[in-house]
């Protein structure tokens, strides 16, 4: 069967006697019969086909979003893009999005005199309403350019929005903008 854990397990430091627990798909060989040990290892058994009986669903993960009034971390769950059934997009598509970031930029013009380029990828959450937030660096280049990247991303205008099952859902997206003379 598919995505069931076989564990064989050999206790030989626990005694003389052994004794063969057949549990699902698993076999448990225990020696002294130790009711600590028989609880940890039925608990992650049950666990293990607890887990590999969850259907597969689209990846989340949590994003940093500041600070509570009462000095707690908060955190957003969002999708990952790869993982929805429906990708958020840019009015017009990628070839819009590109026109759009290459409209926007404006090489800072120290950074442009001292020859420095490379390529700034940011990323942002398309909400379910198509906004954009949570706008981060992944790898920046220099200041002045991961300043004009973050600043294009936040002049965006909304996007249609992600889906999962068909209904919208926040979804976690990874764009370079790339700085070249």
């Amino acid at each position: 069967m598919a995505g069931w854990i076989k564990l064989t397990i050999f206790a030989t430091d626990f005694g003389a006697q052994q004794d063969s627990v057949p549990l699902a798909d698993s076999t448990l060989t225990i020696m002294n019969r130790s009711a600590t040990i028989i609880r940890i290892l039925s608990t992650f058994a049950l666990y293990a086909v607890f887990v590999a009986a969850l259907p597969a669903s689209a990846q989340t993960c949590r994003i940093n979003c500041g600070r509570s009034g009462d000095g707690s971390i908060l955190y957003k769950e969002v999708y990952e893009y790869d993982f929805v059934s429906e990708k958020p997009s840019f009015p017009g598509g990628d070839s819009r999005l590109v026109s759009f970031i290459n409209k926007e930029r404006r090489y800072p013009e120290h950074a442009y005199r001292k020859g420095i380029q490379g390529r700034v990828t940011c990323s942002f959450v398309v909400n379910v309403d198509g906004s954009i937030s949570n706008i981060t660096i992944l790898k920046g280049v220099e200041p002045s350019l991961n300043k004009e990247a973050l600043r294009i991303f936040s002049q965006m205008p909304e996007w249609i929005p992600g889906k999962l099952d068909g209904r919208p859902v926040p979804v976690r997206v990874i764009w370079p903008i790339p700085f070249r003379r």
